[in-house]
């Protein structure tokens, strides 16, 4: 089964910095567009970042300048390093990816659990 798993979570002060992965693992033929998403107690999900298969990337206005997504194709792993953070930053952060495999080469979505960041005094 393939499966989506975040880490690097966790509790830090305002202006520090966290660095979340996220590794795919499973019977994977080939991974395309991934992304991560956060939501913080009482609100929506949203999109924070992504980035395709060819390295094209895009931010929500919110964390640019302070975000970078990027992944290694050969680890199947995503990973968001995290600067000057802010206390709306805090939110469960999921990644998600259209992963393709045997059975089904043009690829599904697929979500992990997601992984807690608090950014408090």
């Amino acid at each position: 089964q393939v499966q989506l798993v975040e880490s690097g979570g966790g509790l830090v002060q305002p202006g520090g910095s966290l660095r979340l992965s996220c590794a795919a693992s499973g019977s994977i033929f080939s991974i395309y567009g991934m992304g991560w998403y956060r939501q913080a107690p009482g609100k929506q999900r949203e999109l924070v970042a992504v980035i395709t298969s060819g390295g094209r990337k895009n931010y929500a206005d919110s964390v640019k300048g302070r975000f970078t997504i990027s992944r290694d194709n050969a680890k199947n792993t995503l990973y968001l390093q995290m600067n000057s953070l802010k206390p709306d930053d805090t939110a469960v952060y999921s990644c998600n990816a259209r992963i393709a495999t045997m059975n089904d080469y043009y690829g599904m979505e697929y979500w992990g659990k997601g992984t807690l960041v608090t950014v408090s005094s």
